[in-house]
């Protein structure tokens, strides 16, 4: 069967989807867009999108092959409950799980920890690096993802800014990147992309556009893949002022970007 014409790879934390903390409300109460929660942890709601936004996703869910594309682990993935068609396929865990039908790929994960052992350092080297160096004062947790990658969970105002710099020099030396995100560290092994899963459901589904976005510095590879991308106006790649020649920042910020960066997907599907 012919495959669909446009491919849609999004990241969904602080691009498609807002904690409570990161919903950057800035408007008069009255003028607030209502909010829709799609997702629940430990009994109570944690994150959200506009009602607009639902309505542009469920529209877009059928105008195109949607793609959640998160750095999250599956099981955090799972407690996401979008509006609109579920999609086929997913990319968690920053590219090291391909799902299908919600299910990982076992050829995929094979191919992508066989790179990682071939091509940097080993988790357990920067698990151990972390352990040694951050203070328990500004770290609250430390956290294994599905053996693919690491992450702490800190203090951001407490978060010494050289401790990073010195961090992520260490880590490149190494075959690693770092990202902080909210109140998240991330050191996640280079070849550890989602532009790489992008690039296999594209090859899958026989798409002939893909359009991504994302905010984050984890997200650059996808957008730079993406035939077209957008990033909204929050986040590290915005803060650095990062972009590219096919990828639009956009003014917005928080919740309303992701309703902004829908209208654009939903556009692009539509004229293919």
């Amino acid at each position: 069967m012919p495959g669909p014409r446009v491919l849609v790879a999004s990241d969904l934390d602080r691009t498609l989807i807002y904690s409570s903390a990161a919903l950057a409300l800035t408007m008069p109460d009255a003028r607030a867009p209502r909010l829709l929660t799609v997702e629940v942890h430990e009994s109570r709601p944690l994150s959200y999108l506009t009602e607009t936004a639902a309505g542009l996703l469920t529209e877009l869910g059928d105008a195109a092959v949607f793609v959640p594309t998160t750095t999250r682990t599956r099981k955090q993935y799972q407690r996401i409950n979008l509006p609109g068609p579920t999609p086929t396929y997913a990319i968690c865990a920053n590219g090291g799980h391909l799902l299908v039908d919600g299910v990982s790929d076992p050829d995929w994960y094979a191919g992508v920890t066989a790179r990682l052992a071939d091509e940097c350092a080993p988790l357990e080297e920067v698990r151990d690096h972390l352990a040694a160096t951050a203070e328990p004062s500004w770290v609250r947790k430390h956290r294994i993802a599905e053996d693919l990658f690491v992450y702490l969970v800190v203090e951001r105002e407490l978060l010494p800014e050289e401790w990073v710099k010195e961090l992520a020099v260490w880590a490149e030396n190494r075959g690693w990147t770092v990202s902080v995100q909210g109140r998240k560290l991330y050191a996640v092994p280079k070849p550890l992309t989602k532009s790489a899963a992008m690039r296999e459901v594209a090859r899958r589904t026989g798409a002939q556009l893909t359009v991504a976005a994302g905010d984050s510095l984890l997200d650059a590879d996808l957008l730079l893949a993406a035939d077209r991308a957008w990033r909204p106006g929050h986040g590290e790649l915005a803060d650095a002022g990062w972009s590219g020649p096919t990828i639009t920042a956009l003014p917005e910020r928080g919740v309303m970007a992701g309703e902004r960066i829908l209208r654009e997907f939903l556009r692009a599907a539509r004229e293919g």
